[in-house]
């Protein structure tokens, strides 16, 4: 498979639409060197963007924390993600919007470097692999941990903030595991590498307070279907020897969606009624025609 600067297709660039192979940017981008960058993760279903004006909502928000502005409104940016799916003829694929820091300038103070914004969209199916729906994904816990916020903006979906996440990732694939579980500074439970991660425990729902980390929009998203089941969602403080205690575990994100864990470390689970009944509502959320066509 080729690389991702070796593709066919169209990406919206700074207001335009160009060919794949001429999206790049110099070596001496503000960005490259210090991080001064912020992303967005979209899914589009039956060519439609699950909650496509939230994520751009939340890159420009993510922006202003990284105290730089994107040039552009969320209608302008809603319009530029649609145009992107509809000119590379996408249906079912992933949408990657992504603002940053220019050339103009190279030193830590870059307030005279040109905000730039990039939206880029692909076909990609599960993240995790889809053999694991049945058992569940099996998590090592991480060595790194989220940052104290008063050390890091981390409430923004900041492209510096994933180095940590990109070096737990690689350390648990080479050691046979999907994924690491990260704490945070505290020592409490706080994340994946990309995901939020949620418990169950005689019938009520777990999932870490998001006080260091992303509030994830599929998390809200799933939270908000776990609440129309009637089930109680309890946002809490978590140990890792709490774990101990839960029955069931799930991970949510744009990218993961919903995937049940089987087990983190010592710690097993069993995807069960809740875990299968979110999976799911959140497939039948954000594949609306399918489940009428379904019910039909």
């Amino acid at each position: 498979m080729p690389g991702f600067d070796q593709r066919d297709g169209l990406i919206w660039f700074n207001g335009e639409m160009i060919p794949w192979d001429d999206a790049r940017v110099h070596l001496l981008t503000h960005a490259l060197h210090y991080g001064s960058a912020v992303f967005e993760g979209m899914r589009a279903y039956d060519g439609e963007i699950f909650d496509l004006t939230g994520h751009n909502q939340r890159l420009r928000e993510s922006a202003e924390m990284l105290d730089f502005e994107v040039p552009y409104s969320v209608a302008e940016l809603d319009k530029a993600a649609r145009e992107v799916i509809a000119a590379n003829k996408l249906s079912n694929a992933y949408v990657r919007p992504l603002a940053w820091r220019g050339s103009e300038q190279m030193g830590i103070s870059a307030q005279k470097t040109k905000i730039n914004v990039a939206i880029a969209a692909w076909e990609w199916g599960s993240y995790f692999d889809p053999a694991a729906i049945e058992k569940g994904m099996k998590l090592k816990f991480a060595k790194y941990r989220r940052p104290d916020p008063a050390t890091a903006p981390v409430h923004s979906k900041a492209a510096g903030l994933y180095m940590i996440c990109t070096i737990e990732k690689h350390r648990a694939e080479r050691e046979g595991f999907a994924d690491a579980v990260m704490l945070d500074w505290r020592g409490y439970v706080a994340e994946c590498t990309g995901a939020n991660i949620f418990f169950v425990k005689d019938g009520v729902i777990y999932t870490p307070t998001a006080d260091c980390f992303l509030n994830g929009i599929t998390r809200r998203t799933v939270m908000g279907l776990a609440k129309q089941r009637g089930w109680d969602v309890v946002e809490k403080h978590i140990l890792p020897e709490e774990l101990a205690d839960f029955t069931e575990c799930f991970v949510t994100g744009t990218a993961a969606e919903v995937m049940p864990v089987g087990s983190i470390g010592e710690y097993n689970f069993v995807p069960g009624e809740i875990t299968r009944t979110l999976m799911a509502d959140y497939a039948a959320l954000v594949h609306p025609a399918k489940s009428i066509a379904a019910a039909g």
